[in-house]
């Protein structure tokens, strides 16, 4: 049984961000929380179309059962001298992305101790608000943990911040939140990741249309509804697309600035 540990600097943020989102008044609607383990570790594999996905999945999952999320984050993140000092004392796990052998490690050892991991698998936002192709790594950490995956699809989270796009003052106030805990995905020992991950992808999406058939907003002309529903967000091709120019134009600059050094 996973003993339930002092966390006063974790306690206070959640605390924050239930004031915060109270007071924008998001109108919470969640199925499936009693998947959520109340004991043991799991991989938490969450949908990524927005910048508050990881609090807004913490802040269900703490009503919920009052466990607390470990996420797996990119390192830069915690590079900001005040955010990752926060990030460092809620036990969060940096990753490098070029060295992420010992994050890899940190996740494993914080599964078989019963933490609850929250990861990304989509390894980044995604501008066409579809599932995008998964990295293995969810698979990899059950299968080695010997914990399972429970995937999460969020749906409206993206609408108070997001990828390329200021979302107005006034439009975070009473937007709908829905949350999607699906059922356990148990990984064998040896199972093929990429089958797993597979598996992964299909029931996420198949979250996310159940999510976006029920939500209770029309989404028709709306920047943040996809475009094979009606919406003007980019296509999967169209985001792909940019990601890779701006990946690009990333490693240029990094490279430029090492040749000046």
């Amino acid at each position: 049984m996973t003993r339930r540990r002092s966390d006063p600097i974790y306690s206070t943020a959640i605390i924050a961000g239930r004031a915060l989102f109270g007071f924008w008044g998001l109108k919470r609607h969640v199925t499936g929380a009693e998947h959520v383990p109340v004991t043991g570790g799991a991989v938490v594999a969450m949908t990524h179309f927005g910048y508050f996905e990881f609090a807004l999945v913490e802040w269900a999952t703490w009503l919920a059962n009052r466990r607390r999320i470990r996420f797996m984050a990119k390192q830069g993140v915690f590079d900001k001298p005040v955010v990752g000092s926060l990030l460092r004392s809620m036990k969060h796990i940096p990753v490098d992305m070029k060295a992420g052998a010992a994050a890899y490690a940190k996740a494993v050892s914080a599964l078989r101790d019963g933490e609850l991991l929250g990861v990304f698998p989509e390894a980044g936002v995604s501008a066409s608000f579809t599932v995008r192709e998964l990295k293995t790594g969810a698979a990899r950490l059950a299968a080695e943990a010997g914990v399972p995956i429970i995937p999460v699809a969020v749906w409206g989270g993206h609408r108070l911040m997001t990828k390329g796009r200021k979302v107005k003052f006034f439009g975070r106030f009473g937007v709908p939140v829905s949350f999607a805990f699906g059922e356990p995905i148990m990984v064998a020992a040896g199972e093929d990741p990429h089958t797993v991950t597979e598996r992964l992808r299909a029931t996420l999406q198949r979250m996310v249309d159940r999510l976006q058939a029920e939500y209770p907003v029309d989404g028709t002309g709306a920047w943040w509804q996809p475009r094979s529903l009606g919406g003007t967000a980019p296509t999967p091709e169209a985001a792909a697309a940019a990601d890779a120019a701006r990946d690009a134009a990333r490693e240029a600059a990094r490279a430029a600035r090492d040749e000046q050094r």
